[in-house]
């Protein structure tokens, strides 16, 4: 397998993220916690990661989200 790299200045390293989940015409079901079976979250997402990642994770409104 060939592998190829991709080397951006760094005026064309991305900013943003593009959420398809807000063009969803139904939103995804969340995720299920593994020992209870009942939907995660926030607080099930935090011992593993930092707050502004799963503000991202559970955004489903915003198209695009920043890259922090």
């Amino acid at each position: 397998m060939k592998e190829y790299k991709v080397f951006l200045r760094e005026d064309e390293i991305p900013k943003q993220w593009y959420n398809i989940q807000a063009d969803l015409p139904t939103p995804l079901q969340p995720p299920l916690h593994p020992a209870t079976k009942q939907p995660i979250g926030p607080q099930d997402l935090a011992p593993v990661f930092p707050m502004n990642l799963i503000e991202q994770e559970v955004n489903t409104k915003d198209r695009w989200i920043d890259i922090p």
